[in-house]
């Protein structure tokens, strides 16, 4: 529009049938001469900074609306509100904001994690080379079950020990068991029997400890009741044992390798019946997270969520994301969830909020990819002017608004889309 040239009369606009094609499509007639009538049949109040003043010069003098806010840059902050024909403002859908009460949903992302509860490294208990592996990645193992043999001097040594406070322990209860018969026939003095019973027990407390120390180094049961007894066993080697239940998920050691004592990570065992997800919860949604909220998270890997709670809320913020770690707890259905595998968690807060929802039909985004809507103007007829938004949490089908609109304000929830391809014309 520029100069005298006469702007469109309304009579001769027409909007075309609506029909959504995405969330904020609209399908426009097939022919360009249609398209344009379409366009034009929304009065604008002005179609440039410069061509504003001209037209508006042209007609006489017609009163103007306020205009709208919109983005910060200088071009948008011109766009004046779209007057729609009433016989068209039936084909846009407005409603008016209304405060509500809601539960806000969180939608985050998060990785997958052992479930630390149930799982753990497990280190050589003694130095040595491994001499045979007897447990696989993969493989499902018991409490107590053996995953690595281990050759060292050390384990003879403990052997050794075992068998000479075994030896003594035999000799002092032998001889004190004699004191005790002969004290009882008044043939040796009170004095010698308590020594004898007092060697007795210190060699009992030896033999216990060498005892508890064939077991720290994996000997099973049957073998230390050979020893007990002073039988012949087959050579001795330490064991590297399972110190829980589940699957081995990592073998970090190899035949012939060199074991430091309580210092070389051998195996990892972990229980996969349940995961932890680690979730990245931002500042603005940090409020609506408490412990016990039901989560789901998705992953390609399985068509169905895996439903959880939030077990834990960490009291650090990360400070390279600048997140919050929300730990969830989530049973690990036929073990579809790996360690360190990318999530989407969706996090249903219990806590009761109250506020603004719009639908997120209604939200667009400007060229700075700011939100905005149309919202009715106050005092024209049938204008809607833009508004930038504050958006916050989704809630189903809509957005929590934080700021920028007010309860009792009038927005378009479908056909915002159309209305703002012909303000930019």
């Amino acid at each position: 529009m520029r100069g005298n040239t006469p702007a469109p009369s309304i009579g001769m606009m027409a909007f075309s049938h609506p029909t959504p094609v995405r969330r904020h499509a609209w399908r426009f007639a097939p022919s360009l001469g249609m398209a344009l009538a379409m366009v034009a049949s929304i009065t604008l109040g002005a179609c440039s900074k410069t061509s504003a003043a001209a037209d508006s010069a042209s007609a006489g003098g017609t009163a103007e609306a306020s205009p709208a806010t919109v983005s910060g840059t200088a071009d948008s902050a011109t766009l004046r509100p779209v007057t729609v024909p009433a016989e068209q403002l039936g084909r846009l859908h407005v409603e008016p904001l209304a405060t509500t009460s809601f539960r806000p949903t969180i939608q985050v992302t998060g990785t997958a994690q052992f479930d630390a509860d149930v799982s753990t490294q497990v280190l050589a208990p003694i130095s040595g080379p491994v001499t045979r592996i007897l447990a696989d990645v993969g493989a499902e193992v018991r409490r107590g079950q053996a995953l690595a043999l281990v050759s060292s001097p050390d384990f003879a040594t403990t052997v050794a020990e075992f068998r000479k406070a075994q030896a003594a322990y035999v000799q002092t209860k032998r001889v004190a068991d004699q004191n005790e018969q002969l004290w009882k026939n008044d043939a040796i003095a009170r004095r010698d029997l308590e020594q004898s019973q007092t060697d007795a027990a210190s060699a009992a407390a030896d033999r216990d400890a060498a005892l508890q120390q064939l077991r720290a180094l994996g000997v099973d049961e049957t073998s230390i009741a050979a020893l007990r007894d002073g039988k012949d066993v087959a050579e001795l080697q330490a064991a590297i044992r399972a110190p829980i239940g589940g699957t081995v998920v990592e073998r970090l050691i190899n035949t012939g390798q060199l074991l430091q004592a309580g210092s070389t990570q051998a195996f990892t065992i972990a229980n996969l019946a349940t995961m932890w997800v680690q979730a990245n919860v931002f500042e603005s949604d940090l409020g609506s997270v408490q412990v016990g909220d039901r989560a789901e998270v998705t992953t390609t890997a399985s068509p169905n969520p895996f439903v959880g709670k939030v077990t834990y809320i960490a009291a650090l913020v990360d400070p390279a994301t600048k997140a919050t770690a929300v730990r969830i707890l989530v049973p690990n259905t036929r073990h579809l969830l790996k360690k360190d595998m990318y999530v989407q968690v969706t996090i249903h807060a219990s806590r009761e909020r109250h506020g603004l929802l719009v639908p997120v039909t209604s939200v667009l985004r400007d060229d700075d990819n700011l939100p905005f809507v149309f919202v009715e103007m106050l005092g024209a007829n049938n204008a809607f002017g833009r508004r930038q938004i504050t958006i916050g949490s989704r809630v189903g089908d809509r957005y929590e608004v934080t700021a920028g609109l007010k309860p009792g304000e009038r927005i378009i929830s479908e056909g915002a889309l159309f209305v703002q391809f012909a303000q930019n014309q």
